[in-house]
């Protein structure tokens, strides 16, 4: 009979996930993962296999994060261009905006190589952007297309904010937000 696990699998990715973030994932050994898990690094071995099995584990629960924290700000937001910016708003990274854009690139770089983790970056942003699109405009032809140009407007204005860093990251992403709706007619 097998042993029953003292520590989830949901609280050992989490564990991870903050070590991960710190590490990239080149840097992330079994050794660390051990001792922010609480585990051993045989148990590790037990559970995920590989140390690239441990790392998509861990991009993938951070993905199942993200799309919980999508689907309640899109069940949460007003059926209107300021709730698709309010949407996108509770999206932001916060406090750890410098850091998304920095050191996040080297989780990035991992979901784009693997392509588990790239098709679950795929399937969210085609969620993100029916959401947003369906609170811009009516015409269903119209609407995912203008849902991909406003994520596309949220991820490009934080990243020319983390480098001029000339003011409030999230009061410079909704004046880019709401300045784009307002040229497409929507506000």
């Amino acid at each position: 009979m097998g042993r029953s696990k003292t520590i989830s699998d949901d609280a050992v990715l989490g564990r991870l996930l903050a070590v991960l973030e710190m590490t990239g994932p080149e840097g992330l050994t079994f050794s660390q993962a051990s001792k922010a898990a609480g585990l051993s690094a045989a148990t590790l071995v037990q559970r995920f296999g590989t140390r690239e099995a441990l790392i998509e584990a861990v991009l993938l629960h951070a993905w199942d994060r993200l799309d919980a924290d999508t689907a309640a700000a899109d069940a949460d937001a007003p059926s209107s261009p300021a709730g698709a910016i309010s949407m996108l708003m509770r999206l932001m990274p916060g406090d750890a905006a410098a850091y998304g854009l920095a050191d996040g690139l080297l989780l990035l770089r991992e979901d784009l190589r693997n392509p588990v983790l790239r098709a679950r970056g795929s399937a969210w942003g085609t969620y993100l952007a029916k959401s947003l699109g369906r609170r811009l405009t009516n015409q269903a032809e119209l609407a995912e297309r203008l849902g991909w140009q406003m994520a596309s407007v949220w991820q490009g204005a934080l990243i020319w904010w983390a480098f001029k860093r000339d003011r409030d990251p999230e009061a410079s992403v909704e004046t880019a937000l709401a300045d784009w709706c307002r040229s497409i007619g929507a506000m």
